[in-house]
């Protein structure tokens, strides 16, 4: 099985497209990036949190495809917004939305997209281009989540680099794998049936 003999995301090969099944598909995402939000530990040099969240965010795109993963993370900011404590350490309200880690939430939309578009290619079907998939929407989050970060504690982008993206590229890597390793497996699974 290649990568180019492959195209659409994993989800569309278990059952038959519908509207009921996109929606459950986007909330139980948004679920997902929600509960992996709770799973946090505060780093006391930096107000970003190390989280579960990106893994549930990129593998969630990987999966579902770029519009459903890119819905689930604006109903996930939307839900934050309106206060509901969906945000690391049960926070929400538009001032927490806004506040310093707001540049990685909008980063997860646009990483969704990215990584949606580039697992509808079949990328994920092999473990290298699942893990550059990964990647690439790991940079996206912090493209936008570090220039948010300086801005919003008015300190320098070499201060949010070094500790908005720094302290995460080890875990992002460990990440990187494991979605490497469990999406091809699922397409192993999935076409063996």
């Amino acid at each position: 099985m290649s990568a180019t003999a492959i195209s659409g995301v994993l989800v569309d090969t278990w059952a038959a497209k519908s509207r009921v099944r996109n929606a459950a598909l986007v909330l139980g995402l948004t679920a997902l990036t929600a509960i992996s939000a709770q799973i946090a530990i505060p780093l006391p040099f930096t107000p970003v949190p190390l989280t579960l969240q990106t893994f549930a965010v990129l593998v969630g795109a990987a999966a579902l495809g770029a519009e459903r993963a890119v819905l689930a993370q604006v109903l996930y900011i939307t839900l934050a917004v309106a206060g509901a404590p969906v945000m690391a350490g049960a926070n929400g309200g538009r001032e927490a939305v806004m506040g310093a880690t707001g540049g990685y939430l909008i980063g997860f939309v646009l990483a969704s997209y990215v990584v949606g578009r580039i697992a509808s290619r079949g990328a994920t079907t092999k473990i290298s281009t699942t893990a550059l998939a990964y990647i690439a929407g790991s940079a996206t989050i912090y493209l936008i989540g570090a220039p948010w970060l300086a801005y919003t504690t008015g300190n320098t982008m070499a201060w949010a680099i070094a500790n908005g993206v720094v302290p995460f590229l080890i875990g992002d890597a460990i990440k990187a794998v494991a979605a490497g390793a469990v999406l091809p497996l699922a397409w192993k699974l999935t076409n063996s049936k």
